[in-house]
C-alpha cells in the first residue's frame, strides 16, 4: 500500500473524538477516540492510539487499538502493535512482538453463545501464555 492510496490522515499530534467514516485506506497516526466504520481499511500506526469502537474490512495495527473490534476481512497486528479488548474476524495474523489481549472470536461471522461468554469462553487458565 503506497501514500497514493491513503484517502484520509490523521497525523502524529493530533486528536479527534467522535465518529468516522470512510471508503478506501485512512491511516490513523494519532490519538482517535470514538467510533470507527467503514468498508476499507484502517492503518493504525506505530505512534497512533485508537479507543472505541472499530468496525472495519481490514485492520491494520501497529500503534495501539484499545476497542470493540469487527473486522469483516482481516485483521493483522504488526510487530509494535497492541490490540486490547473484543475482536471478531475471519482472519488474524500477529506478528512476533504484537500482541492481543481480551476476546477473539474467528469463523464466518457467527456470534459465539452468551453461556460461553458468561462463563468466560471454554478457555482454560492453564493453557493462556505468560504475558
Amino acid at each position: 500500500m503506497g501514500k497514493h492510496d491513503i484517502n484520509a490522515f490523521l497525523g502524529v499530534g493530533t486528536s479527534f473524538v467522535g465518529r468516522l467514516t470512510f471508503g478506501g485506506v485512512v491511516r490513523i497516526d494519532g490519538h482517535f477516540e470514538g467510533e470507527i466504520v467503514s468498508t476499507g481499511t484502517l492503518v493504525v500506526g506505530s505512534q497512533a492510539h485508537v479507543a472505541g469502537r472499530v468496525e472495519v474490512a481490514r485492520l491494520v495495527c501497529d500503534g495501539v487499538v484499545a476497542a470493540e473490534v469487527a473486522a469483516s476481512s482481516s485483521v493483522a497486528v504488526h510487530g509494535r502493535g497492541r490490540l486490547c479488548g473484543a475482536v471478531r474476524t475471519p482472519s488474524l495474523s500477529v506478528a512476533e512482538g504484537g500482541r492481543v489481549d481480551g476476546l477473539v472470536t474467528m469463523g464466518n461471522g457467527e456470534q459465539p453463545p452468551r453461556q460461553a461468554l458468561a462463563a468466560g469462553s471454554s478457555v482454560n487458565s492453564s493453557q493462556t501464555p505468560p504475558s
